[in-house]
């Protein structure tokens, strides 16, 4: 049985998720080891969400309960946020409701702007890192693979994965109504990961031609190379961030990269150098400037809006600021995705059924056994009645077998669960119907 718990920006603040997006040690084996009824566990965590993807052996009792308890174990571990501070702050889904929730998730439905391009990579490479953890299952694997189709369905086929737009470019197309010419703007941006190429590009597209770039990790140099920018050391860093009209700040640091201290160093240099030079190039500090902070965790300290003439644009910002048609998803798409999670759905039903379809086998050829038995002691040469009873048997049978399917494709598996109780006697426990009680019992 599949089992997401969710906190995400819908339900959780982002203080929360910031927390929870640096773990001091990976979740997902810490899930899987709680219990051998846990089998596997892969964790999705970005700005804007975190997720834990279980497969619960089914046939355990409790296991909604069980799984719950192992994640918020687990993040309590690793992340040192307790059980009582995310109540409140998380969903449960469970069964076919998962399959859809995930999909929507890697389509970007599920985003702060919807149709984001950004998540579908970030649903992969946690994937991957569950399977060099060795914490993936079959199920899940499956659940992952089909969740990357239903994206490029979305994507290929929907205006909305044509037009989605990143947080990057939102952040910029908010920052565009009080900047009037980007050509005169000095960016200074801060990080050399994925997200700071997509900001160059973003930037370039508004019309942004001088950009320098800062790193924490010292990889300014060969990122300014590779994206024809200017590098800034870690000495010069405060001055460049003075002297910035727009400063957008996007690493996966820990701690914060900038800060009022940092305005208020880069300015003491600046009177240090007009005092000490002639020919220093004027910088008017009473000019409004901005600062885009769009590292989760934050990479830019809350006191910077406390700087005169500095404002703050972060990712809470964006996430209430974000258009009201950004935030709907098109039907289109939501159907795409609700088809591709039925058909997920429908091959595990049919595992679903196999139980029930294997139950009125056993009773049906018992039947038969017990019939042949005495036919043979009544002595039927050259076995040719035998013969005529299990075809006779194979074909009534061909019927009920395929009309199971057929029920457990259409989520009416729990019909012939019942129809075999009522009629044969026959009890089979519907784990769908158990699925559903249990989470609805843990919700």
């Amino acid at each position: 049985m599949l089992l997401c718990v969710s906190a995400s920006h819908k339900t959780a603040s982002f203080d929360l998720l910031e927390r929870l997006s640096v773990p001091a040690t990976p979740v997902a084996p810490l899930i899987a080891e709680h219990d051998e009824c846990v089998q596997g566990a892969v964790v999705v965590a970005t700005c804007n969400r975190f997720e834990a993807y279980v497969d619960m052996d089914e046939p355990v009792t409790a296991a909604v309960a069980l799984g719950i308890e192992a994640t918020l174990a687990a993040i309590e571990s690793a992340t040192g946020v307790p059980a009582s501070e995310l109540e409140g702050s998380y969903t449960v889904l469970g069964g076919s409701d998962v399959a859809e929730h995930l999909f929507s998730v890697a389509s970007g439905l599920e985003s702060v702007v919807v149709g984001e391009g950004e998540i579908a990579g970030q649903v992969r490479r946690a994937l991957n890192e569950s399977r060099q953890l060795g914490t993936t299952s079959a199920e899940l694997e499956r659940l992952f693979q089909r969740a990357s189709e239903a994206q490029r369905g979305v994507k290929n086929s929907t205006a909305i994965g044509r037009a989605g737009r990143s947080l990057v470019r939102l952040g910029l197309e908010l920052a565009d109504s009080r900047i009037a010419d980007w050509s005169t703007q000095r960016v200074l941006l801060v990080g050399t990961g994925a997200y700071a190429a997509a900001t160059v590009a973003a930037l370039r597209d508004q019309g942004a031609e001088d950009i320098s770039v800062y790193s924490p990790s010292g990889r300014a140099a060969k990122f300014s190379i590779k994206h024809g920018l200017r590098a800034v050391s870690a000495e010069t860093f405060p001055s460049a961030v003075a002297h910035a009209d727009l400063v957008i700040t996007c690493t996966t640091s820990e701690n914060h990269v900038l800060s009022a201290a940092t305005f208020a160093a880069g300015r003491g240099a600046y009177e240090t150098a007009v005092d000490d030079a002639a020919g220093v190039c004027p910088v008017d500090h009473t000019a409004r400037r901005l600062v885009i902070d769009l590292g989760l965790p934050r990479n830019v300290d809350p006191d910077v809006a406390t700087v005169p003439g500095v404002d703050l644009l972060d990712l809470e910002t964006i996430r209430l600021h974000a258009p009201l048609e950004e935030l709907q998803a098109t039907d289109a798409a939501r159907d795409l995705v609700r088809d591709a999670a039925r058909r997920f759905a429908s091959v595990g039903e049919r595992k679903n059924i196999t139980p029930a379809v294997v139950a009125l086998r056993a009773h049906v050829f018992g039947v038969l056994d017990a019939e042949v038995a005495r036919v043979r002691a009544r002595g039927d040469e050259g076995g040719q009645t035998e013969q005529a009873l299990r075809h006779l048997v194979g074909v009534l049978l061909h019927t009920p077998t395929t009309r199971a399917h057929e029920l457990a494709e259409t989520g009416r598996a729990d019909e012939y669960i019942d129809a075999l109780s009522a009629l044969f006697g026959i009890e089979v426990a519907d784990p769908a119907a158990a699925e559903r009680r249990d989470i609805a019992d843990a919700g």
